[in-house]
């Protein structure tokens, strides 16, 4: 839709919504009210994701009540939450970005704070659910998610799964977005450098329609976390994750082989007549291939880099310097 705001927004409010008809005029008011103590050119992106109640209307009426500030972005079909997220992403301006929820169980008044947190200079600020109003059922998988995550990632973080963060849009560009990755953009801005914290933020009992996700979704979390270890430790030098497993698995073999020669000598027990020789084969076979997937990693990482003129580093501050030639990252 055209806009009338003539200043560019500094803050960038991304809503995704799938059926939230009832939740969308109280969350428009309770992000006005936040926002205004901002005192800088704001824009709310709500992203409907193909709901089938009655919210496209009510985006529709409220972009067209506020058209300064409200950007309507409709998606076809539903694509899930992290695609509505980023859409939302890409459709909106502001230097500041906030994402959060469409049920109200988020609170825009929380904005507010967050964004003074950015002000001392950190790149993301994570919300954490402390007295979560949720169901025993949506709590323990969560709390069991995020442990594993702040394990693996060695991201510390108590809540993951809380949409709202905020984030300086330097440090969540570069990347797309799939599956349920939307929780782990803390894990991709801080691999390029980016200062997180994370605060207590109020958390609401729904009031108005139904929760979207059940247990099914900590699967697909889990399915997801593999994903973003490998991107986040080993996406430019893959040869250290394929390298590494198959160098392990032939030793593992010359182990066995060295056992079965000891026994042949001392026992004189056969060496191909063994089903350790059989599995020590096989296992030395499985290490060359890991190595060979290794390099071709190595050689996919390179194109991806160079033919796209990808940078394999991020730049927080220059002091002093001349402007670079080309597209600056």
């Amino acid at each position: 839709m055209d806009s009338k705001q003539t200043t560019h927004p500094y803050l960038s409010v991304i809503v995704p919504i799938y059926n939230e008809q009832e939740n969308l005029p109280l969350l428009y008011k309770g992000v006005i009210e936040s926002v205004k103590q901002v005192e800088q050119p704001w824009e709310l992106v709500l992203v409907d994701d193909g709901s089938r109640d009655n919210s496209r209307e009510v985006l529709e009426e409220l972009a067209k009540q506020d058209p300064e500030h409200v950007r309507v972005v409709l998606l076809r079909r539903n694509f899930g939450q992290t695609a509505a997220l980023a859409a939302g992403i890409d459709h909106s301006v502001g230097e500041i970005v906030v994402l959060m929820d469409a049920d109200l169980q988020n609170d825009p008044a929380d904005i507010p704070m967050m964004l003074e947190k950015i002000k001392e200079g950190y790149d993301v600020v994570s919300g954490w659910r402390i007295n979560r109003q949720d169901n025993l059922t949506r709590t323990l998988p969560s709390q069991i998610a995020n442990g594993l995550i702040s394990w693996t990632t060695k991201v510390k973080l108590h809540d993951y799964g809380c949409t709202l963060k905020a984030y300086r849009r330097e440090v969540i560009t570069g990347f797309r977005l799939y599956g349920e990755m939307h929780r782990f953009i803390p894990v991709y801005a801080s691999s390029v450098g980016a200062r997180i914290i994370e605060v207590p933020v109020h958390h609401h009992a729904r009031m108005y329609g139904k929760a979207k996700y059940g247990l099914e979704r900590t699967f697909k979390v889990v399915l997801d976390l593999f994903t973003v270890i490998f991107l986040s430790q080993y996406a430019n030098k893959p040869i250290y994750l394929f390298g590494g497993a198959g160098a392990g698995l032939i030793s593992l073999s010359l182990i066995a082989f060295i056992y079965l020669v000891i026994r042949r000598f001392t026992l004189n027990v056969s060496v191909l007549g063994s089903p350790i020789f059989q599995m020590a084969t096989m296992i030395a076979i499985l290490g060359f291939q890991s190595i060979l997937m290794g390099l071709i990693a190595e050689l996919l990482a390179r194109t991806y880099h160079e033919s796209q003129g990808k940078p394999t580093y991020t730049v927080r501050k220059t002091i002093n310097t001349f402007p670079k030639s080309g597209k600056e990252y």
